[in-house]
C-alpha cells in the first residue's frame, strides 16, 4: 500500500518522532511505499517547556518531508491538497494532543476528498494528563475527520468514545517495544561510563520531568527507612519541564542529597543504553497515564518495572512477575522497591520480562492497522 504517516519526525526529538519513524521502518519492512509528513512548526517557542524541540542525531534512513505548519490554516489547506493528490491508500495521524486538532482535521478533511484515501488516527493520548478549556473545544473536529482509530491502551480507547459519536471503527493494540537504541551493555561498563559507584544497586527514572509522572512520590519513597538506610540509590535520568530546584528542596528538606542522582538533560538516543543496562529496576510513578514509551525501552533492555496503578500502565506490567503495580503512594513505592531488592527478585523478573516482550513486536500493531484500515473500506 502507499502509506503516509503524518505527525512529529526527525528533526523533531522525543518518544512521539522515535514512534513514528520507528512504525514507518516496519511498514517499509513489510513492502509498503511510505513517507513520514512532519513539521516546519511543531509548536511556537513560548508553548515549548523544553531546551529545544530539535535533536542532533542523524536522519535516519527514511522518505520524511517537512510540510506542516501547525499555526498557519493556509498552510493546513495547501498540505491537504498536497497529501489528497498522492492517492495513499491511507494517512495514519500520529495525534497525542488537543493543539494538534485543528491543523490534521483540516488536512484529513480535504485529503479524504479524493473518494480513495482513509485517514486513521493513531492516539497517543485522546485527552492529555494536564488539561485545560481546549481539551473539551478542539478534539471533536479531529475525530470528525478520522475514518478510525487505533490506540495505544484500552484507556484511550475509552476516552476516544466520548468524542466519537457515530461509533467508527476503533482498535487497540499496545505500544510496541522501543528497540532502535542499542544493545544492552555490561552494568559495570555503563555505571563506568556514567561514573556511578558499581556497589550499589539503582532504581531508574527515565524521560521528561512533568508533575503528572509523580517523581515526586518516588523522592518521598526514598526518604522511607526501607531505602533511606540502605545502597539503594535514584537515577532521575531526563529534562525538566518544571523547576527543578522544586526537586531540590524536596530531596534537602528530606535529607537524602546522598541518595538521589539527577541528570537534568535530554537523553540523546546513543546514551539511552548507559542509562536502562546501569539501573537494577525502572520506576514509573504516575499520578496519571495512559501508556508510556519508557516501560517499552525497559522490555527492550529486559529490565524489571515499577509502575503505578494509573491508565494502561497496570496492563503492561504483570504484578509481582515481570515487576510491580501499586498505588500511586510513597509507602506502596517503597515497600515495592524493598522487596526486590531484599527478596533478590531481579533473575525471576528478568526472565518474565523477555517472556512478555514478544508480545509487543511492530508487527503487530502494523498488523493492526491494516486490520482497521480494512474495516473503514468495507
Amino acid at each position: 500500500m502507499k502509506i503516509i504517516i503524518v505527525g512529529s519526525a526527525h528533526p523533531y526529538r522525543g518518544g512521539l518522532a522515535s514512534f513514528s519513524e520507528r512504525l514507518a521502518s516496519e511498514f517499509v519492512a513489510e513492502g509498503h511505499d511510505v513517507e513520514i509528513v512532519t513539521f516546519t512548526l511543531q509548536y511556537p517557542s513560548f508553548l515549548f517547556p523544553g531546551k529545544t524541540q530539535f535533536t542532533d542525531s542523524p536522519k535516519p534512513q527514511l522518505d520524511i518531508v517537512r510540510r506542516i505548519n501547525s499555526i498557519n490554516p493556509l498552510n493546513w489547506m495547501k498540505v491537504g491538497r498536497e497529501i489528497r493528490d498522492k492517492n495513499a491508500d491511507m494517512v495514519i495521524f500520529c495525534y497525542w494532543m488537543s493543539f494538534m486538532a485543528p491543523s490534521f482535521g483540516k488536512i484529513a478533511r480535504i485529503v479524504r476528498r479524493n473518494g480513495k484515501t482513509k485517514c486513521i488516527a493513531l492516539v497517543h493520548n485522546m485527552i492529555p494528563h494536564e488539561q485545560n478549556i481546549l481539551d473539551k473545544i478542539l478534539p471533536p473536529y479531529f475525530v470528525k475527520s478520522m475514518d478510525g482509530f487505533i490506540a495505544l491502551s484500552k484507556s484511550v480507547v475509552d476516552d476516544i468514545g466520548k468524542f466519537d459519536k457515530k461509533d467508527k471503527p476503533r482498535t487497540f493494540s499496545p505500544h510496541p517495544i522501543y528497540d532502535h537504541y542499542g544493545i544492552r551493555l555490561d552494568r559495570n561498563e555503563a555505571l563506568q561510563q556514567l561514573g556511578l559507584d558499581q556497589n550499589c544497586r539503582y532504581v531508574l527514572f527515565f524521560g521528561l520531568v512533568r508533575a503528572y509522572k509523580g517523581l515526586d512520590l518516588l523522592i518521598d519513597a526514598f526518604a522511607d527507612e526501607k531505602l533511606r538506610d540502605s545502597n539503594i540509590k535514584l537515577i532521575v535520568a531526563g529534562e525538566f519541564y518544571q523547576d527543578e530546584s522544586i526537586y531540590r528542596k524536596q530531596i534537602s528538606d528530606l535529607g537524602i542529597e546522598d541518595k538521589i542522582i539527577i541528570h537534568n538533560e535530554f537523553i540523546p538516543d546513543d546514551k539511552v543504553n548507559l542509562y536502562f543496562s546501569a539501573a537494577d529496576i525502572i520506576a514509573q510513578t504516575y499520578k496519571s497515564a495512559t501508556q508510556s514509551g519508557v516501560t517499552q525501552i525497559a522490555f527492550h533492555f529486559e529490565k524489571p518495572m515499577l509502575v503505578t496503578n494509573v491508565g494502561g500502565l497496570g496492563e503492561i506490567v504483570i504484578n509481582g512477575k515481570s515487576g510491580y503495580v501499586v498505588e500511586p503512594k510513597a509507602n506502596e513505592i517503597a515497600d515495592a522497591l524493598s522487596d526486590f531488592f531484599e527478596k533478590s527478585r531481579s533473575a525471576e523478573f528478568i526472565q518474565a520480562v523477555r517472556t512478555e516482550k514478544s508480545k509487543y513486536a511492530w508487527n503487530i500493531m502494523t498488523g493492526k492497522i491494516v486490520e482497521l484500515y480494512g474495516q473503514t473500506i468495507k
